[in-house]
């Protein structure tokens, strides 16, 4: 299952490679909402992996940016007891407009699949 967040790029951090065929980088989002007339404002750090590591460097910070991302949850025991992580896996960055709609030259993605002129979702 896929979500979504827009807020405000306020952090980009470094790629780290964590063994010789894995890398990571993290940046953060911030969210803010108006609560019957309560502003909560909420920072998520998001984690892109391999390939789309590259994804923030297309926004600076300050930019309103739609994130899609994937939730994974991991377990490992050590010394006996149960260990938990969730990580928020970004898997594509669009850049918002004015009026909060995704701007059309930035939604391109690994996954997107052109269309033929007959407006067919089929790339044949």
């Amino acid at each position: 299952m896929s979500y979504e967040l827009t807020g405000k790029l306020i952090a980009k951090y470094d790629t780290v490679q964590r063994k010789e065929t894995f890398k990571t980088r993290e940046f953060v989002i911030e969210k803010t909402d108006d609560i019957n007339g309560k502003i909560i404002t909420n920072y998520v750090k998001f984690q892109c992996v391999q390939d789309r590591t590259t994804m923030p460097d297309r926004f600076n910070l300050g930019d309103t940016v739609k994130v899609l991302f994937n939730i994974k949850g991991s377990k490992w025991n050590k010394d006996g007891k149960d260990n938990y992580i969730t990580n928020l896996d970004a898997w594509r960055m669009e850049a918002v407009a004015l009026g909060g709609e995704a701007a059309p030259t930035e939604t391109a993605s690994y996954f997107d699949i052109p269309t033929n002129e007959s407006g067919d979702d089929l790339p044949f």
